[in-house]
């Protein structure tokens, strides 16, 4: 989907030896170089919109968003409410072709939360804290991003007393490679992760991940002054070495709302989605646990 300026479209591990801040920082380092001359480019400080498109159907993609799901975990069914604060911010990007085209540099960072609303006092079950620097390159209908990040993840205490589980300190470092081809209103990717430093130590090292999404030409949900409105979706998988790559299956299908006009450095959306995983989960601290859900998303990108 190439982008379109108007309306763009259990066992407890040992202490870490270093935070996250050292091996981010020397990871900065190594995609800095891969940076183009500032001489051979326009420089665009906190550049509107993005190179790379987030991925539709992408469980932890930072973004703002509320789902209230149907859920199958640890072999009980409850209800689930599913929350995100996040988002993915253009720091500089550098251009010499047209405004989609170049380099970006940015920053993301987001907070992933499930609460049990079948529980008696809604009980966190479990958070992911992430924080990362993207670098993504676009030519024509080719993208790519380049992301270091970090990811911790914490149980609730209130789901610690109730279930007697034992705790698991989870947290890692990764380098991700993806590539994306627009295919009209389609667009598919692939890629995968390398965790280059985790605790617990145990745990494998690779990740592959793949998909696709789409974007089809707005319709008159809006009068055109208010707003455009599009139909959405897209399928993600995401396998783990540690879960023999069995793959995590996401997708979502709904309707995405966008200003007509977007004002400088404004990239709002605002999309209303079905909801659906199978396979490992998604959520941290239940990695190696299978689990399903189906619901409603409600959710913002600022």
């Amino acid at each position: 989907m190439a982008p379109n300026p108007p309306l763009r479209t259990p066992t407890v591990a040992q202490e870490p030896r270093s935070g996250p801040g050292r091996s981010l920082g020397g990871a900065a380092l190594a995609l800095a170089a891969l940076l183009p001359s500032p001489g051979a480019a326009e420089t665009v400080f906190l550049p509107a919109g993005h190179l790379f498109e987030p991925l539709l159907a992408d469980p932890k993609r930072p973004r703002f968003h509320v789902s209230v799901v149907d859920a199958d975990l640890r072999d009980a069914r409850t209800t689930v409410a599913a929350v995100a604060y996040g988002d993915e911010y253009g720091l500089i990007k550098w251009t010499n072709r047209s405004p989609w085209e170049g380099w970006q540099l940015g920053l993301s960072g987001a907070v992933f939360a499930q609460f049990d609303l079948g529980s008696p006092s809604m009980d966190l079950v479990n958070a992911d804290y992430t924080i990362g620097l993207p670098l993504a390159h676009r030519t024509g209908p080719h993208s790519l991003r380049l992301r270091v990040y970090h990811q911790s993840s914490h149980l609730g205490d209130e789901f610690l007393l109730r279930n007697n589980t034992e705790r698991i300190d989870l947290h890692y470092e990764a380098l991700e490679g993806l590539y994306a081809r627009d295919l009209g209103p389609f667009r598919v990717y692939g890629g995968g992760e390398w965790l280059f430093r985790r605790e617990p130590e145990g745990l494998e090292r690779g990740l592959a991940h793949l998909g696709m999404d789409f974007r089809f030409a707005r319709f008159p949900l809006l009068p055109p002054e208010r707003g455009a409105a599009y139909w959405v979706g897209g399928l993600d998988a995401k396998g783990f070495e540690h879960n023999d790559w069995e793959p995590g299956w996401s997708a979502v299908f709904g309707v995405e709302f966008r200003p007509t006009l977007p004002r400088r450095n404004v990239d709002k959306r605002l999309s209303l989605l079905l909801t659906w995983h199978e396979g490992p989960s998604p959520y941290g601290q239940f990695y190696s646990q299978e689990v399903r859900y189906w619901g409603l998303s409600l959710e913002f990108d600022l």
